[in-house]
């Protein structure tokens, strides 16, 4: 069963900004507060929910344009390495 808590001398900072993030990602103060409690202890085992990304794995279609994109941004420019 979850537990409660209740947590005071709150700074006024920290304050706003959970509610301005709870605003912003429209989530609840408590999912927020949750959340930001989680990421401060680090990792709990279980608790992270993972994704497995076999379903994507070795999907990669060689593309001619993006080949050549990037084999233009390996190209050393002479004028700049001296």
């Amino acid at each position: 069963m979850p537990m409660q808590y209740t947590v005071r001398h709150i700074p006024a900072a920290l304050d706003a900004a959970l509610r301005q993030y709870a605003r912003a990602t429209g989530k609840s103060l408590n999912q927020v507060v949750l959340g930001a409690l989680a990421e401060g202890i680090g990792p709990i085992a279980g608790s992270r929910r993972r994704r497995n990304l076999a379903d994507i794995a070795g999907t990669w279609k060689s593309d001619k344009t993006f080949e050549t994109s990037i084999a233009a941004q390996h190209q050393l420019d002479a004028g700049l390495c001296r």
